[in-house]
Parts: C-alpha cells; structure tokens; sequence
C-alpha cells in the first residue's frame, strides 16, 4: 500500500504541474487542480491548508511500518530522503507552491488565451 499510495501521490504531482501541455489532458488537468485546491484550502480550514488526504493516509501505513515523526508534506518527507538534508518546511512549502502555481498559470494560458496566428 505505501508503494502504491507513492505512485498516486506522484501521479497527481506529474499531472498538476505537466498536463496542461498535452491538448487531451487540459480538461482533465483543471479537475486534478480543482480537487487539490479543494483539499488544500476548504478541507485545509479543518485539517490544516495543503491538506492531503492521500498523505493522510499513506503516513497511517506508515505509521504501522513503523515510521513515527513524519512532516506534513509529501514532497518534504521525499526531498529529505533524496538529498540527505532537512530541508525547511517553509521552503519546501514555498516551491510545491510555487511550481503548482506556474503550472496554473500555464493552464489558464493555453485554456483561456489561445494565441491568435497572425496572418
């Protein structure tokens, strides 16, 4: 299950930042975006904004496993491991924010302002 939920979490990361590029994707891409924005801010007045619930429920396997004192975020916990280091929440934060809200941007501008050829 930890695997799995990894490659879940790494799928909706891939298709939050990247699916806007492909024009068959751009649809599905603003409702990948608009279920995280949902998590992230209204279930987040419960939970804590950037609330996840797959990372809800991949850190309970986790804890079962046997790994105790793990960050809110799924991206800190794979950053730390990658690189050795403990990376500041906040920077990390700041990046995954940061990244989502390029990928956002480039969404709307292929979605809402195609450019026009020029004749």
């Amino acid at each position: 299950m930890d695997y799995g939920l990894t490659i879940v979490h790494l799928l909706i990361i891939g298709i939050n930042l990247f699916a806007w590029i492909w024009p068959r994707m751009r649809r599905f891409h603003l409702w990948v975006v608009g279920i995280t924005l949902f998590c992230w801010l209204f279930l987040g007045i419960w939970y804590g904004i950037g609330y996840c619930p797959v990372t809800e429920w991949q850190w309970q396997i986790k804890e079962q496993l046997g790994e105790h004192h793990l960050p809110n975020s799924f991206v800190k916990y794979h950053l730390d491991r990658i690189t050795g280091q403990d990376i500041p929440d906040n920077i990390v934060d700041f990046i995954t924010l940061g990244s989502f809200l390029l990928a956002i941007i480039c969404a709307i501008k292929v979605n809402f302002f195609r450019l026009q050829k020029i004749r």
